[in-house]
């Protein structure tokens, strides 16, 4: 992770706020780490495009494309858009006003204000890679993902595909890397930017361990400048496009897009605060479709968080480690004539004590981690959590169907039967408690705790259920379990409450 500091708008940022355009990106690039700390992400590396490795590699990646005769020097104009640092087609405009209210022309797709800009850049031969692009994506039809947006640049590609403006006017922008041997120009902030994903790994001497076996994740956005610009210049200086780009829409709050002057932005800290870190992860994890704007209100957090973490999964595990059902505090003993093994869930009928319900239950936690890893390998997060959750409410209908609490524990039957229930109930917890450490790791990390499963124990590729179902040993059986430490995921109040601590802890706007 990182921040991309160069260009034209920081600029201007600086110039607004009377401070030195290194100073607002340092104090802002320490925002970003806070809030990637207070949200629970962990990163191998924290770049920024300011530190001197990067602006080496920039340097070395514009010689490539010099070198390669991909870089010629010509007068370019239009409209140019300072916040999307980009300049833009009649077809992406729309007329707009300014804020003195007079009509001018306004991005389509933002409805920022845009000039019309008319200088001599640096041009970079963006229409021949026109082929070498189709070529690319027909061959990798999984390089884009989800399809929607692969479609939407195949697309692209079939309309012009104009040489692309990759230099501006170093008198007009002087927050930026300077173009090599021509000091009158800046390497365009968006190359500069891009060559991130390269600078991060080493490049140009050690990023070959690396790539091109790269993912980025990005934005809807900024999709063609990742789908179509990036590949091309990657090719242009001798490299391979990167193995995927993984695409994520954005998040409208009550069916309108985030916008200051509607004041209904959300502000990530506050949301942490009302909802804890665990909360707010698993209600954007859970809800968040990659390829469709997704809407957020208070109300629907509320309701999914408390219905799947604090009732579904902490109940069930309250219940099933309560003190007067589990008085010796251990993981109880599986007992195979209570629950033998079948290879059709219609053979148990008269056998044991448990029903095809039962085996459907087994069947599915039994599945669940490949399906999980599959799903979380294909950037589709939000499948992985319907299926834990989905799996969570079939292991509370086992509980609640069989009523171990019902059960006479001085008859020895009844015994083997109530800790073969108490057991069934602990592995699955377990399955899912490994499998949402990524999404929530504070709470599985309470959950596994609370079962006895060590920190050597929570991986995903050592993951067993219900060994002793296939006649296996289980490390777990009879083992003490962990101290209880209490409700594992406290339900989120009233809203008139939460609104009421989201004002206490909102920062004024000077302060930002």
């Amino acid at each position: 992770s990182g921040t991309d500091e160069h260009g034209l708008k920081i600029q201007q940022a600086a110039a607004a706020a009377g401070t030195a355009p290194a100073e607002l990106c340092e104090r802002v690039s320490g925002l970003f780490r806070q809030a990637l700390t207070q949200a629970g992400v962990a990163y191998t590396d924290f770049t920024r495009t300011s530190e001197p490795r990067h602006q080496r590699a920039v340097r070395h990646f514009w010689g490539a494309l010099r070198d390669g005769g991909m870089l010629y020097k010509g007068s370019y104009e239009g409209w140019y858009c300072t916040p999307e640092e980009s300049f833009l087609p009649e077809s992406q405009l729309a007329e707009g006003t300014d804020a003195q209210g007079r009509p001018c022309k306004v991005s389509l797709e933002t409805g920022h204000e845009v000039h019309w800009t008319k200088e001599e850049n640096y041009m970079f031969r963006l229409s021949a890679f026109r082929d070498p692009l189709q070529n690319w994506l027909r061959d990798n039809p999984r390089a884009i993902f989800p399809d929607p947006f692969y479609q939407c640049v195949l697309r692209w590609l079939d309309e012009d595909l104009p040489d692309l403006s990759v230099s501006r006017e170093r008198n007009r922008l002087q927050w930026g890397i300077p173009v090599p041997s021509d000091p009158t120009q800046t390497i365009y902030v968006w190359v500069d930017a891009l060559v991130n994903y390269l600078s991060v790994v080493g490049y140009p001497e050690s990023h070959g361990a690396w790539w091109p076996a790269v993912h980025h994740v990005v934005g809807k956005d900024i999709l063609k400048f990742h789908a179509l610009y990036w590949p091309a210049l990657l090719l242009a200086a001798g490299l391979e496009p990167p193995e995927r780009i993984l695409v994520h829409s954005h998040w409208t709050v009550r069916g309108q897009k985030m916008s200051k002057s509607l004041g209904n932005v959300v502000d990530p800290s506050v949301c942490v605060g009302q909802y804890g870190v665990d909360g707010f992860r698993y209600f954007l994890l859970r809800q968040g479709v990659p390829e469709r704007d997704c809407d957020y209100y208070d109300e629907k957090v509320v309701k999914l968080v408390n219905s799947e973490l604090a009732d579904a999964l902490g109940g069930l595990l309250n219940r099933s480690t309560a003190s007067s059902i589990n008085p010796s505090n251990t993981y109880p003993r599986f007992s195979e004539p209570c629950f033998p093994k079948v290879l059709d869930s219609r053979e148990a009928r008269g056998t044991g004590r448990a029903c095809a319900e039962d085996y459907k239950l087994v069947a599915a936690v039994a599945s669940l981690p490949a399906q999980v890893d599959s799903y979380f390998e294909g950037f589709q997060i939000y499948k992985a959590l319907e299926c834990i959750a989905q799996c969570v409410r079939q292991t509370n209908g086992f509980f609640q169907r069989h009523r171990p609490w019902k059960l006479d524990r001085r008859d020895a039957a009844e015994q083997l039967w109530l800790d073969t229930i108490l057991h069934v109930t602990l592995e699955c917890l377990r399955v899912y408690g490994t499998l949402l450490q990524p999404v929530v790791p504070h709470t599985a990390d309470k959950l596994l705790s609370r079962l006895a499963v060590g920190p050597g124990e929570r991986d995903l590729c050592g993951l067993t259920f219900l060994a002793r179902y296939d006649g296996k040993p289980c490390p777990f059986e009879g083992r003490q379990l962990g101290p209880d430490t209490g409700i594992l995921f406290h339900r989120l109040g009233k809203l008139e409450t939460m609104k009421k601590r989201k004002q206490e802890a909102q920062v004024p706007d000077k302060q930002l």
